[in-house]
Protein backbone atom coordinates (compact mmCIF):
# COMPACT_ATOMS: atom_id res chain seq x y z
CA UNK A 1 0.00 0.00 0.00
CA UNK A 2 1.43 3.33 -0.82
CA UNK A 3 2.27 5.94 1.90
CA UNK A 4 -0.50 8.16 -0.17
CA UNK A 5 -3.42 5.51 0.40
CA UNK A 6 -1.89 5.30 4.06
CA UNK A 7 -2.51 9.28 4.45
CA UNK A 8 -5.53 9.28 2.90
CA UNK A 9 -6.77 6.06 5.09
CA UNK A 10 -5.53 7.55 8.47
CA UNK A 11 -7.47 10.96 7.65
CA UNK A 12 -10.78 9.68 6.53
CA UNK A 13 -10.69 7.49 9.31
CA UNK A 14 -9.95 10.02 11.59
CA UNK A 15 -12.31 12.70 10.22
CA UNK A 16 -15.72 10.28 9.76
CA UNK A 17 -14.74 8.95 13.20
CA UNK A 18 -15.21 12.29 13.78
CA UNK A 19 -18.45 13.54 12.34
CA UNK A 20 -19.86 10.44 13.33
CA UNK A 21 -20.12 11.78 16.99
CA UNK A 22 -22.39 14.45 15.32
CA UNK A 23 -24.69 11.40 15.19
CA UNK A 24 -24.27 10.41 19.00
CA UNK A 25 -25.04 14.78 19.83
CA UNK A 26 -27.96 14.54 17.47
CA UNK A 27 -28.94 11.65 19.07
CA UNK A 28 -28.62 12.30 22.93
CA UNK A 29 -29.63 15.83 22.47
CA UNK A 30 -32.25 15.92 19.80
CA UNK A 31 -34.05 12.84 20.32
CA UNK A 32 -37.86 13.24 20.98
CA UNK A 33 -39.78 10.18 21.94
CA UNK A 34 -43.28 10.23 20.16
CA UNK A 35 -44.21 7.93 22.45
CA UNK A 36 -44.36 9.68 25.90
CA UNK A 37 -43.94 13.32 23.58
CA UNK A 38 -41.19 14.40 25.78
CA UNK A 39 -37.36 13.92 25.41
CA UNK A 40 -35.54 10.61 25.27
CA UNK A 41 -33.70 10.62 28.22
CA UNK A 42 -29.86 9.99 28.60
CA UNK A 43 -28.87 7.81 31.44
CA UNK A 44 -25.46 7.02 32.67
CA UNK A 45 -25.04 3.89 34.53
CA UNK A 46 -22.02 5.37 36.25
CA UNK A 47 -24.06 8.47 38.15
CA UNK A 48 -27.47 7.39 37.84
CA UNK A 49 -28.84 10.20 40.03
CA UNK A 50 -28.11 12.77 37.30
CA UNK A 51 -31.27 14.70 35.98
CA UNK A 52 -32.03 13.59 32.44
CA UNK A 53 -30.90 17.01 31.59
CA UNK A 54 -27.54 17.10 33.25
CA UNK A 55 -27.14 13.67 31.84
CA UNK A 56 -28.23 15.13 28.41
CA UNK A 57 -25.75 18.12 28.70
CA UNK A 58 -22.59 15.72 29.86
CA UNK A 59 -22.70 13.42 27.36
CA UNK A 60 -23.01 16.40 24.76
CA UNK A 61 -19.99 17.82 26.07
CA UNK A 62 -18.18 14.44 25.50
CA UNK A 63 -19.83 14.07 21.89
CA UNK A 64 -18.86 17.67 21.09
CA UNK A 65 -15.07 17.43 22.48
CA UNK A 66 -14.84 14.05 20.84
CA UNK A 67 -15.90 15.67 17.30
CA UNK A 68 -13.76 18.48 17.53
CA UNK A 69 -10.81 17.08 18.68
CA UNK A 70 -10.88 13.73 15.49
CA UNK A 71 -11.62 16.46 12.88
CA UNK A 72 -9.14 18.74 14.29
CA UNK A 73 -6.96 15.92 14.28
CA UNK A 74 -7.77 15.12 10.55
CA UNK A 75 -6.97 18.19 9.55
CA UNK A 76 -4.14 18.86 11.70
CA UNK A 77 -2.79 15.46 9.80
CA UNK A 78 -3.06 16.90 6.51
CA UNK A 79 -1.67 19.91 7.89
CA UNK A 80 -4.82 22.55 7.05
CA UNK A 81 -4.93 24.95 9.71
CA UNK A 82 -2.97 23.22 12.18
CA UNK A 83 0.59 21.91 12.48
CA UNK A 84 1.09 18.51 11.23
CA UNK A 85 2.60 17.45 14.19
CA UNK A 86 -0.39 17.98 16.38
CA UNK A 87 -2.71 15.06 15.27
CA UNK A 88 -0.82 12.16 17.24
CA UNK A 89 -1.92 14.34 20.36
CA UNK A 90 -5.40 15.64 19.04
CA UNK A 91 -6.43 11.49 17.96
CA UNK A 92 -5.19 10.08 21.45
CA UNK A 93 -7.08 13.06 23.82
CA UNK A 94 -9.99 12.97 21.48
CA UNK A 95 -10.19 9.12 21.89
CA UNK A 96 -9.85 8.93 25.49
CA UNK A 97 -12.76 11.32 25.77
CA UNK A 98 -14.71 9.51 23.32
CA UNK A 99 -14.40 6.50 25.38
CA UNK A 100 -14.59 7.77 28.51
CA UNK A 101 -18.25 9.34 27.19
CA UNK A 102 -19.15 5.75 25.50
CA UNK A 103 -18.44 3.76 29.26
CA UNK A 104 -19.98 6.59 31.04
CA UNK A 105 -23.43 6.44 28.94
CA UNK A 106 -23.39 2.72 27.89
CA UNK A 107 -26.83 2.00 26.59
CA UNK A 108 -27.94 5.15 25.10
CA UNK A 109 -26.91 3.84 21.51
CA UNK A 110 -27.22 0.85 19.84
CA UNK A 111 -24.60 -2.20 20.46
CA UNK A 112 -23.29 -1.71 17.04
CA UNK A 113 -22.59 1.66 17.58
CA UNK A 114 -21.35 1.24 20.81
CA UNK A 115 -18.58 -1.28 19.76
CA UNK A 116 -17.52 0.26 16.57
CA UNK A 117 -16.60 3.40 17.94
CA UNK A 118 -15.10 1.83 21.13
CA UNK A 119 -12.88 -0.38 18.40
CA UNK A 120 -11.85 2.62 16.64
CA UNK A 121 -11.19 4.55 19.65
CA UNK A 122 -8.95 1.47 20.85
CA UNK A 123 -7.46 1.37 16.98
CA UNK A 124 -6.15 4.89 17.71
CA UNK A 125 -4.63 4.33 20.63
CA UNK A 126 -2.73 1.10 20.21
CA UNK A 127 -1.73 2.36 16.64
CA UNK A 128 -0.39 5.44 18.36
CA UNK A 129 0.91 4.34 22.00
CA UNK A 130 1.65 0.88 21.71
CA UNK A 131 2.80 0.54 17.42
CA UNK A 132 4.25 3.66 17.14
CA UNK A 133 2.61 3.62 13.84
CA UNK A 134 2.88 5.64 11.57
CA UNK A 135 5.83 6.26 12.13
CA UNK A 136 7.04 9.63 11.68
CA UNK A 137 9.44 9.05 9.14
CA UNK A 138 6.58 7.72 6.69
CA UNK A 139 4.93 11.40 6.48
CA UNK A 140 7.40 13.71 8.49
CA UNK A 141 5.16 13.92 11.43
Amino acid sequence: MSAQTIKILIAGVLLVHGLGHIGAFMAIFFAWSRGTGGWLPARSWLFPSLSANTARMIASVFWILSMIGFVAAAASFWGVLLPGDLWRMLAMISAVVSMVGIVSFLGNWPAFNTIAALGVNAAVLVALLWLSWPPQVMFGK
